[in-house]
Parts: structure tokens; sequence; C-alpha cells
């Protein structure tokens, strides 16, 4: 390319394009590069026998349309700083979890009605219930008024401390406390525990305990403000926003480029090298992949090798799409779902089951009469690795593995195996294909009792490359890297002289 180029992006995920649009939308140059024909990553749709299913994420944060200038709603802001809007509709569950012996909770949009189907069932634990989740909530209190920024920018730093000096402080306490800690301080019932252990594993995959204070506020406080809204159209119509006010600045994302490695000159990132050889240089270069992917795939220099233990790799997914007879799907049945049948093995391989009905609230994704639904479980490479990809045993494993996991759904809707019409499966490999994700893992956590300060921030060791994405601050999940873009694209703007506006 002959065009100068201020930043080149490695990866449309939404943290890469986030940064890329919020960067261009600033006056930069800057450009993406995606191996595969579309953009989003893990929130994407891909479409089959006339249904829409999305490719991963479906519980989404931050459309709180409101005035606040926090970090908890920033999809709709950096909509509205990009000039498009997304068409969404609320949920009132969060997430409807199903667990042994009848114990079920759905996490009511509505704070007063989760709080107390907690408390009709452990009246005893009133009072530790209502003061751990004032705790997730004073976490959402100090995240909802401060400006989302790098860490790492002291000139940001400085702003907001001297603005709220207060809520800077008790969130820098904050951080030094785990979910599971702050529970455990108010709460004493082992089912209760249980219960919270769950809630943190359905979204960060670890228990409570191994969870930071600060993410889980944003996620389990958060879901009673703004609250859990879903794209019409699918996962994929947020990436496809982002791109459309991405193109509007002038932005550009080219698809089937797969970059193949940094060029590093004196130390210092200048461009990426792509798959058919060719160079493309820049002022800087944004890695969208994980830490492992970046410095063990993407940069030639074995001293900056990331080992396997730095941090816990999260397991990877098998997942299952299915089309229903529309029949077997209940009026009043939640669109999201958690599955345990066995306490003991919740947080083992294939423990938990997360299911997802998307159609129950936008049926435009599934044909007349039918449903579209989403289960998966976690799962790991190395289950798959002895089949030869498109092998008759390899298709035959998949059949039987989910047949198997459909038959554990039916306990939350029955009919269901009789009622498949359709069915799509992919596994960890198969995430590994499409993600270019090392052993198509969720990404890096934290080991127990790590400051989730310790998270990569988006500098990296070499000079002028930088990260976004769910291996950064705060982590994973669609919200975290959305906030990891944003703090990505700040500090290169301030680096290069042209600051970002607060969003």
């Amino acid at each position: 390319m002959s065009e100068t180029l201020d930043v080149i992006v490695i990866g449309a995920g939404i943290g890469g394009l986030t940064s890329a649009a919020l960067l261009q939308e600033r006056g930069f140059k800057t450009i993406v590069f995606e191996k595969n024909a579309f953009p989003g990553g893990s929130c994407s749709a891909f479409r089959k026998g006339g249904y829409t299913f999305d490719a991963g994420a479906s519980v989404f944060y931050g459309f709180n349309e409101d005035d606040s200038v926090g970090t908890l709603n920033l999809h709709a802001r950096i909509f509205r700083k990009l000039g498009v809007s997304l068409e969404t509709v609320p949920d009132p569950v969060q997430i409807h979890y199903h667990m042994p012996a009848g114990f079920e909770v759905p996490a009511w949009y509505d704070r007063r009605r989760f709080l107390d189907v907690l408390i009709r069932r452990f009246p005893h634990e009133k009072e530790g219930i209502v003061k751990f989740y004032d705790a997730l909530e004073s976490v959402y209190d100090i995240l909802s008024s401060l400006p989302a920024g790098s860490l790492e920018d002291v000139m940001h730093l400085a702003g907001v401390g001297a603005k709220h000096p207060l809520k800077t402080m008790a969130l820098g306490v904050k951080t030094l406390y785990s979910m599971g800690g702050t529970a455990r301080r108010f709460i004493s019932d082992p089912e209760l525990l249980r219960f919270i252990d769950l809630e943190s594993y359905s979204w960060a995959v670890q228990d409570a305990s191994s969870t930071p204070l600060v993410n889980a506020g944003i996620c389990l406080a958060d879901r009673h403000h703004g609250g859990i809204n879903y794209p019409i159209g699918g996962s994929g119509a947020i990436p496809d926003a982002l791109v459309k006010g991405y193109e509007k600045y002038g932005g550009s994302v080219r698809y089937r480029s797969e970059v193949k490695s940094v060029i590093v000159e004196n130390g210092a990132a200048v461009g990426v090298r792509l798959a058919d050889g060719s160079e493309v240089r820049a002022r800087a270069v944004v890695s969208n992949a994980t830490v492992w992917d970046t410095f063990n795939r993407l940069v030639d220099d074995s001293r900056l090798r990331v080992p396997e233990d730095r941090f816990i790799k999260a397991p990877s997914w098998f997942q299952i799409w299915l089309g229903v007879d529309g029949s077997i799907v209940p009026n009043d049945f939640h669109m999201h779902h958690i599955i345990v049948d066995d306490w003991a093995k919740y947080d083992k391989l294939g423990g938990t089951i997360y299911f997802s009905a998307p159609s129950v609230l936008d049926p435009s994704l599934a044909p007349e009469g039918k449903h579209a639904l989403h289960l998966f479980v976690t799962a790991e490479t190395s289950q798959w690795e002895q089949y030869e990809r498109q092998s008759p045993e390899y298709r035959n494993a998949k059949e039987e593995f989910a047949r198997s996991v459909i038959a554990r759904a039916e306990s939350i809707l029955p009919g269901l195996q009789k009622g498949v019409e359709l069915m799509v499966t992919a596994t960890p490999q198969t995430h590994v294909r499409y993600l270019n994700r090392r052993d198509g893992s969720y990404g890096p956590l934290l080991k127990p009792g790590q400051n989730v300060l310790l998270k990569p921030q988006n500098r990296t060791p070499v000079k002028n490359l930088f990260s976004a994405g769910d291996s950064t601050f705060p982590g994973q999940g669609v919200i975290a890297v959305t906030y990891s873009g944003v703090s990505c694209a700040s500090y290169i703007a301030r680096q290069f002289g042209k600051p970002l506006d607060y969003l």
C-alpha cells in the first residue's frame, strides 16, 4: 500500500474494531486486516437453512440509553459517537439458572424481584444477600461515574483522580477483593455460595473466589440498570454496526487477509506481513489476537514468548445450533439458561450447559413456526485431536456428543430431542480454524488471588505494538473487550498527540 497509515489492526473482533473505529473518527488513518469474510470474531452470526445463529456471544450489556459518562453503557455511546444506530430488544431475565434438586433462579432485570427469589429460598441469609449484592452495586456506582480510558495514560488517570478522588480511591481498594471472598464475608449457606460460584462461572469460567469483585460488579449489577439487550438480527449486528461507523469515517476492513507476522525493526513494530507475502507499514500496530498468539506466533522473538502457565488458559467450547419445531418452546420461555445437573461437575469440562433461545426475543431469526436454539459446553482440543477433520469418525463423534447434551437439556425443554429439525455442531478445532485462537481458548484468566490490574494492559513489550481484546484488562465478554478497545484507542491517540474526547 502506498498510503501512509497511522495504525494497523490485526483482527476484526470487537476489541479491534472498537479501537480502529474510534481512532479513525478522531482523524487517524487506520486499516483492519481480518482472516475471515465477516467481522466480529466470536461475536458474529451465520445463516443456515433459513435460521440465523449466534456464533458465540449473546448476553449483551452496554446498550443503556442514558446520559451517564461512565464505563457501563459503552456500546450506546460508541454508536452515537460513530453516528450509527442498532435496534435492540430488552431481555427481562439475564439468565435463568437451573440447578440440582429443583433449585431455580431467574436473574430478573428488576433487582428487587431477583433478590426476592433468593430470599424466599434462603430467608436466614436475607441480610447477607442484600449486603453482598449491595457490594456489587457499589462497584457499579463507581464505574458508572468514571469515564473509560487507559489505565496506562497518566493524564487520564490524573484527570479522573482529580475530579473523582474518593471514587477513584474506592475503586482501587475494590481491586484487592474477589467476588467469592466478598460473598463469604456476608453469607455462609453452602448452597447459596454454590449459586454465587455459578453466577461467576456463567461468564468468567471461574468460581467466585477466582473472579475479581470489580469484574463481577460490571456484569451482576449492570444487569439491573442498563440490563441485557439483544440486537435485532442477531449478534452479528454489533460488528456490522461498528464496521458501518468505521467505514463512514474512511476506515477499511480487508477481509480474507490473514496477518502472518508483525514486522519489528529496532525493537519497534512498524507493520505486518500478510499471508500472500505482502507487507503493510504503519506507525503502530494493534493485535486483537490472544497474548499467546501475539507473542508465540505473530512476533518472532523468543525472548518475548509467553509461557503457557503465565495465565490460566480458559477452555474452549463444543457448540450445538438447533432449528426446532416451535411448538416445543413455551411462550414464557426465557432466552438464556444455565443448566447444572451435578454440583460436583459444574466446573468440569461439559459439566454446565449454556442454553440460549434468541428467537423468543427476535422471531426473525427463525422461519415461521420454528425456533433457533444454541447450546454449548466447555471442551478442549485434546478431546477431539484424535479425529481427522471431515472424517466419518469425527462426524459421528460430534453427533453422539451433541445428542448427549441435547438429552440433558430436555430437563428444561421437554420434547427437545424429537423437535430437532436442523443441527449444526462445532468443536474446539472449529474455533481454532475460524478464530485463530490458541487451542480455541476463551482466553487467559488470572490465577486465584491475582489483582485484576495484573491483567495485561494495552501496551506490550514491543514499542508501538498494542493489544486489544480478551487478553487485556478487564478480560472476557463483549462489554469487557469493548472497554479494552476504547482504552487502547485512548492511549494511542494520546501518544500520537490527538487525545480522544470522552465518550
